[in-house]
């Protein structure tokens, strides 16, 4: 049996490990698994808002694993939305807060929702980069809910499922996600297909990035990863290519690592170095 700190957790400590000071807020159960992760992040020098709610448990999810193969998947949790005093104190710590990022990562366990999400939007400073991740998998979800934001990652799956579309190709389904979000950046993941990507600025064009990844061990966890390193690199370039490029690359290296650990920038450049190896790139 082995235990990772997964969730939006660990997009905060992909964030650190990638060298960015990072303040998380969540919202966990009075248990021991809570106690566990709140170690790990303060272990890490995060700094952890928390809001404790004693009717739910802290999320957790199990996968039986044999021989490589998942055989059974037990989750327990609670979907509820967060009591509206908790949306509340959650909002005064948006409204107050002073980072050059602020990310949802959505995982549509209670704290997002449909009377909280516009709620919590309009709180972020205007001067602040405003990112937004929707992984609600399984489960009910909308990333067209976060408008005009900086950047969103949702995966194919899920902007099909927010779009009530199955049929558009994916040059049209990020055509859409643009017109109902207006986002400035876009991308969209594909899973083993790799990413596509594209901004808002007139004649972009959409960029189509394949893995590089080279020995799949683990895939979960690997949007965390892109998600955390492509929200650093477009606010430092503000180009969403490079973004995406990077982005991809810290993908991959939680793809070739068993189990859902933070991807630290030594891995990123040594992944780099072996991609311009491989490429003969001078």
């Amino acid at each position: 049996k082995e235990d990772y700190t997964g969730g939006a957790a660990i997009v905060a400590l992909h964030l650190r490990a990638a060298g960015a000071k990072v303040t998380f807020s969540t919202v966990i159960g009075k248990d021991v698994l809570g106690k566990k992760v709140l170690k790990e992040l303060k272990k890490n020098k995060i700094i952890v808002n928390t809001y404790y709610d004693n009717s739910r448990p802290t999320t957790n999810k199990n996968t039986f694993i044999s021989s490589g193969y998942r055989l059974l998947k037990v989750d327990t949790l609670d979907n509820t939305p967060i009591s509206e005093g908790t949306v509340e104190k959650i909002s005064e710590q948006i409204k107050k807060n002073n980072s050059d990022i602020v990310i949802f990562s959505d995982f549509r366990h209670g704290i997002f929702h449909k009377n909280s999400v516009e709620k919590f939007c309009n709180f972020i400073p205007k001067k602040t980069y405003k990112i937004a991740d929707s992984q609600v998998a399984s489960r009910w979800g909308n990333i067209t809910e976060f408008k005009n934001f900086d950047l969103i990652t949702p995966n194919e799956k899920e902007a099909r499922f927010a779009l009530a579309d199955q049929d558009s190709t994916v040059g049209g389904l990020v055509g859409l996600l643009k017109k109902k979000t207006k986002p400035k950046n876009i991308i969209l993941k594909l899973s083993s297909r790799g990413i596509v990507c594209t901004s808002n600025r007139k004649g972009e064009k959409l960029v189509s990035i394949g893995t590089f990844a080279d020995n799949v061990l683990d895939p979960v966890g690997s949007g965390d990863a892109l998600l955390a390193y492509s929200s650093l690199i477009l606010k430092i370039t503000n180009s969403i290519a490079t973004a995406g490029i990077i982005g991809s690359i810290a993908a991959a290296c939680e793809c070739e690592i068993d189990g859902n650990k933070p991807i630290t920038i030594d891995l990123v450049l040594q992944k780099i170095d072996k991609i311009e190896k491989n490429t003969r790139y001078n």
